[in-house]
């Protein structure tokens, strides 16, 4: 597996994984027909939207590391009640 790659599938760096699996998964199923999975595409896009917001905040704040950690999104998640995306 590439660096790239690896990264990419790494849950620490990439907070949308499963949004994307599910985009994937969809375009397997309907053929790559691109209008079948647009809702799939829209969650993706709001996740990936969410979780930048949230590394803004945490840059202009000083907190380390920019992007929060697994356990740290599963918690926020959590609290709040689920994805909000």
């Amino acid at each position: 597996m590439s660096k790239n790659v690896a990264r990419l599938r790494n849950q620490d760096s990439n907070p949308c994984i499963e949004e994307s699996d599910g985009s994937r998964r969809c375009l397997d199923a309907n053929n790559y027909n691109r209008d079948m999975c647009s809702t799939y595409f829209m969650r993706y896009k709001n996740c990936r939207k969410f979780w930048h917001n949230i590394m803004v905040q945490r840059r202009r704040d000083g907190v380390k590391p920019d992007m929060p950690t697994y356990e740290e999104r599963q918690r926020i998640l959590e609290a709040m009640g689920e994805k909000p995306y």
